[in-house]
């Protein structure tokens, strides 16, 4: 993850983070942060508004460097064995293996077909029929390629909000990264599109480590393998998704999950 021609040291967890402390400013906002994020499967953070559990997530393809005074005041994160805090990691290659899908669609002002091809020419690929086959490739993995074979060229703005997102995820995967991180995607969609994302999701975690910022706790029953409970900043339980929706191990976890606070 130094260099595009990096390649990554064999780890056994994709994600690993340790004693991790963040701060805005003087104001601590993660404390003491223990968690390792198994490669192929989906990881769901839940907890209340503010709890930490987002600005976890942009820290992991250090997103939140771009806030003045927002830095690690602690601890160590690791993508595949390699500390993101090494002075020699590039940022851009980083952000390329560990991809983000945003709250709300956010489509490059560009055609459908340029939003997918994008991210390809900013990382030097210039062959035609190499980036028309994986436009095509992505697109048909996110279930829009029937819908806008005929019009590629047309604006991406033209979408409903449920297909942007999609090709939002589209142009996510076009650079086939290591990790997706998505940070509450379904939360301004309507219900039937909220199911295609879940749907796509299951399908994607066989080739991509997905981990997903959710407070719709059904969503995060539904959909994922793990899921890791936050408040406050800290970290209260982590573990198996089925065994936490019905067997919680700390009583505050059991609380949030049942709805006595949120």
């Amino acid at each position: 993850m130094v260099s595009d021609d990096s390649t990554p040291a064999a780890a056994p967890h994709a994600i690993a983070i340790e004693q991790l402390r963040f701060a805005y400013g003087e104001r601590q906002v993660l404390h003491d942060i223990d968690l390792t994020i198994p490669s192929h499967s989906i990881t769901a953070f839940i907890g209340p508004s503010g709890c930490g559990k987002s600005t976890l997530l942009r820290c992991l393809n250090r997103i939140n460097d771009r806030i003045p005074g927002a830095r690690v005041t602690q601890g160590k994160i690791s993508i595949a064995g390699i500390d993101l805090a090494r002075p020699d990691l590039d940022l851009q290659v980083l952000r390329r293996r560990v991809g983000m899908v945003f709250q709300k669609w956010n489509p490059f002002p560009k055609s459908i077909y340029d939003n997918i091809a994008y991210g390809l020419r900013i990382h030097g690929e210039t062959n035609r029929k190499l980036i028309d086959e994986r436009v095509e490739e992505c697109l048909t993995v996110v279930s829009l390629w029937d819908d806008v074979k005929d019009r590629l060229k047309s604006s991406a703005f033209g979408l409903s909000g449920g297909q942007q997102q999609r090709l939002c995820i589209a142009r996510t995967i076009a650079t086939r990264p290591d990790i997706i991180l998505m940070d509450e995607p379904c939360s301004a969609l309507d219900p039937l599109s909220t199911l295609k994302i879940e749907e796509l999701l299951l399908d994607l975690k066989k080739d991509y480590t997905i981990v997903i910022v959710t407070h719709n706790l059904a969503q995060a029953s539904r959909c994922s393998d793990e899921t890791a409970f936050f408040y406050m900043g800290k970290l209260i339980e982590y573990g198996k998704t089925v065994t936490m929706f019905s067997t919680p191990s700390v009583p505050q976890t059991e609380a949030y999950i049942s709805g006595a606070f949120g």
